[in-house]
């Protein structure tokens, strides 16, 4: 389901949002610094207006990013606590399924069931908040490492349904 590839997308993604943003604010600063200097063969690239303009194009991307970051805290804030801490644990702390399942008392199937459920609960407030699959992928189609995430975890579970369909031949 894509609403589900999404969820993971973004919670996996979480834990770098503050570190590219850190690095945007960085790159801004360059390039305002280095506006300063003049070279006759980079005429174009060095007028105002193309820095201004690739300023504000970085200025654009960090605000979108940022809106992400309190996209998934605010969905994560309004999920029932138990589907939360199971998104957070798999997927922004990074523990593997099993370790989850483990640390929870349950077997690893209970644990996929409870790991769907969160993950739909969160969609749910996402979707809420105004952003559906159809908005995600406008939003962040100019995003190529999160797109890349995406199409990883897509490929995981197009992997997976290939394996159970193997199996049931």
């Amino acid at each position: 389901m894509k609403s589900n590839l999404w969820v993971k997308t973004l919670l996996y993604t979480y834990k770098y949002l503050n570190r590219i943003t850190d690095g945007i604010d960085q790159m801004v600063e360059k390039h305002a610094i280095n506006s300063f200097y003049f070279c006759n063969s980079n005429l174009c690239d060095n007028s105002t207006m193309a820095i201004a303009d690739k300023i504000i194009e970085m200025i654009e991307r960090k605000k979108r990013l940022i809106n992400i970051k309190v996209l998934v805290d605010k969905s994560l804030l309004s999920c029932d606590r138990a589907n939360a801490q199971i998104l957070v644990e798999r997927f922004i702390d990074d523990d593997s399924a099993e370790i989850v399942a483990k640390r929870r008392g349950i077997n690893i199937r209970t644990f996929f069931r409870r790991q769907e459920r969160a993950e739909n609960d969160f969609y749910s407030q996402m979707a809420r908040l105004g952003y559906g699959v159809d908005m995600l992928e406008k939003y962040l189609e100019s995003e190529g490492w999160i797109i890349d995430v995406f199409e990883r975890f897509n490929k995981e579970e197009q992997g997976i349904l290939n394996d159970e369909m193997a199996m049931s031949v």
